[in-house]
Formats: structure tokens, sequence, C-alpha cells
């Protein structure tokens, strides 16, 4: 039993050594790679042509001007298709305005899409990726919103060898406790995952906004093949990996600017990310609680105090500060200034984030597998295979 504790409170030591690791590596990478200022090419150098795949589902109120960053973007040539499902969506009409207020911009409606499979992303803009005539493409989620240098750093990114660029995901600044929450979840908890995988070459990629060859996506199936997974941009980027390709972070982060921003919609979302995760790579359901800053905190104060005789409660609460401190300068490398909200609304959300974190995983890990995505609900089998769920009807 004593050999057993000892183990136990040395892995917890050593477990919290490596999570302070990661923490430094995160700020010190992210202030070296994030927030580049983007070198222009010679004048001899063309620059590629690159499609746009917007999918569009509704409308919500920043939906205009997220969309008309697509348009005013700096660089040369790139055509815009626009993918919405159903005929009678409200996008159709945002859509054409814009088309009509930028004329000089190439863009096309592609409406109805194509069944592939159970992913109604990949459904939704397959006939676009089908049209598109160059051999870049950017598959961009509705709410995101672009600089007008954005495009030209991940083209700029797309080196030799490199298959898929993508942007770490982020937020623009919004007012109120839910987008305070989300902007403190994306620049330190994702964060860190995001920028340690990137420089470890792990996969962790997100498809709202990424960048990719064309060709390097029809040797593995085009993205058709990827239709029958939920996480799509997990597998694709898998597969080109597996294929000897390399994938980028950008310099510059995703901005996401949703109309809407609850709570509520913000947790649904992270756990039913967590249910993902958990289908993919099993090994999360321990490693992810541990990387939890009051988790690992109590269980490794237990171990000093089991081994060194040190005082768990000074221990715990220094721990915590220090946690707290090295989140606040990552989220700042990460906004690239000063924080759009006071320091004890961070304080606020940032507790938030750090107690409401293990109870959305634990609450993913015993809810009901299935995914509720929209309008939709579907079943997920491990390995990430996806069904769409359809109740049976009673005659």
């Amino acid at each position: 039993m004593i050999i057993t504790l000892f183990g136990f409170a040395v892995f917890f030591i050593i477990f919290w050594c490596g999570q302070w690791i990661l923490h430094l590596t995160a700020i010190i990478y992210g202030k070296c790679k994030f927030h580049k200022k983007v070198n222009v090419l010679a004048s001899d150098v063309p620059y590629p042509g690159v499609t746009i795949l917007k999918p569009l589902t509704g409308v919500d109120p920043n939906l205009f001007s997220n969309l008309e960053s697509f348009f005013t973007m700096e660089y040369p040539t790139y055509e815009l298709m626009f993918c919405i499902e159903e005929e009678s969506d409200p996008a159709i009409m945002i859509v054409k305005k814009l088309i009509e207020k930028y004329p000089n911009v190439d863009s096309k409606i592609f409406i109805g899409g194509a069944n592939v499979g159970v992913n109604p992303k990949i459904n939704n803009i397959i006939t676009g990726y089908q049209a598109a005539k160059h051999e870049l493409f950017l598959i961009s989620d509705s709410s995101i919103r672009m600089k007008e240098d954005t495009l030209m750093d991940m083209v700029h990114h797309m080196t030799e060898g490199v298959a898929l660029v993508h942007q770490m995901p982020f937020t623009c600044d919004r007012e109120g406790l839910a987008a305070t929450v989300e902007k403190i979840f994306f620049g330190t908890f994702q964060a860190r995952i995001y920028l340690i995988a990137d420089l470890l070459q792990i996969n962790c990629h997100t498809g709202m906004s990424a960048l990719i060859r064309k060709s390097a996506m029809e040797e593995v199936g085009g993205l058709q093949a990827f239709g029958c997974y939920l996480a799509e941009d997990f597998f694709y980027a898998k597969s080109l990996t597996d294929r000897g390709y390399k994938t980028c972070v950008s310099s510059q982060p995703a901005w996401q600017n949703s109309g809407f921003c609850e709570i509520t919609s913000f947790q649904n979302r992270l756990m039913r990310w967590t249910k993902l995760r958990i289908a993919m790579v099993p090994h999360t359901i321990i490693l992810e609680p541990l990387s939890e800053c009051f988790i690992i905190g109590a269980f490794t104060a237990w171990a000093v105090s089991y081994l060194l005789y040190w005082d768990p409660l000074v221990f715990y609460l220094v721990h915590i500060l220090v946690w707290f401190l090295c989140d606040w300068v990552l989220l700042s490398v990460v906004q690239n200034g000063s924080l759009p909200f006071k320091k004890f609304d961070f304080v606020i959300g940032w507790l938030y984030r750090e107690i409401g974190g293990p109870y959305l995983f634990l609450h993913a890990l015993w809810d009901d597998p299935a995914i509720k995505w929209r309008s939709r609900t579907y079943k997920l089998k491990w390995g990430g295979v996806a069904e769409e769920y359809r109740p049976k009807i009673k005659i």
C-alpha cells in the first residue's frame, strides 16, 4: 500500500511538472508564432489562386459583416463559393446583397449540396469543392471574420511539403460574460493544447478555417471520403499526415464572431467536442481531466505533502495563482495586446471556465453518447464514424 501511494505521488509530481513545461512552452512559442507581419511576394512570383468554401445555414446578427470581410481581402486571385443547403434559407439574400455590392469579386452561390455521408458540412460544400478551379481551397465557417491580410498569411505558410494550413480558434472582442468565457477558453486552455500540438506536429486540427491543397486531398479520396465522420477535420488531417504531408498553424488566429453568444450554447458545443474526442482518442478520458488546474493542483498538493511534508493548502493556493497568471500572459499573447475586459471580469470568467471544465467533461462522459448538431442527432461509434439517428415513427 505504501509503495502504491509513493508511486502515485511521484506520478502526480512528474505530471504536474510536465504541465508547467507546457505552459511556458506555449507562451514562448505563441510569442514567436503569432501576429507576424506578412511579407509581400516579389512582383515576379505569382500568387496561387484560392477557392473559398463558405457553408451557410441561417442568419445571425453578424453574418453580413463577417461575410463582407471576405470580399475586402487583399489577395489578387480568389473565388468565393457560398454553399447553402435550402432554397428558403435567408442567408441567400445576405449573399446576393454582397455580390451586388462587390461585383468585381468572383463569387457564386451553390444551393442544395449533395448527400455523400452523414456530415452536414461536407454535404453542403461538396458541390462547391468539386467546382473549385484553384489548387488551394479554404474551408471557412460562417462565423469567421477575416482581416485584410489573413489569406495572404495563410498562403505564405503553404510551403513545400505542407498540405494543410489551419488557424487556431479564437474569438473577436464582444461584450458579456459568455463572450468573456469563450475568449478565455480559446486563449488559454485551447491555445495551450493547440500551440504545443503544432510545435510537436500532433494532429489537433479544427476545420473552422483551413487552407488545403486540393491535389493532396484527392490523394486521400477527396473531401467526400470523410463524409462518414462528424469530426471530418481531424480525419482528413490525419490522412494527409499519414501520407507524409505536413500541417502548420498560421500566424493569425481564426476570429470567431458569431452574433449569438450564450453560455448554454457554448457549453453544449464543448460537450459535443468532448464526446468526439473520447470516441476518437480514448486516452483523453484520463489525460484531459488531469490537465485541469484545480484537479492536478489538488493531486500534487497531496503528493508534496505525502513525500516532502509541505503544507498542501499553501502549495495549492500558490499553484492556482501562478496558473492564473500564466493564463493571463498566454491570453495576452494570443490577443496581441491588452484584453477587452477588466481584470475582475477575467477573474470571474477564468474561475467559471476552470470550475466548469471538469464538470462539462464528466457530463459529456456520462451523458447520452448521441450528439446533437443543429437540428439533427447522431450516434457516434468508437473510431469516430457516425450515423444519423432517426427515431422510428409509430403507425
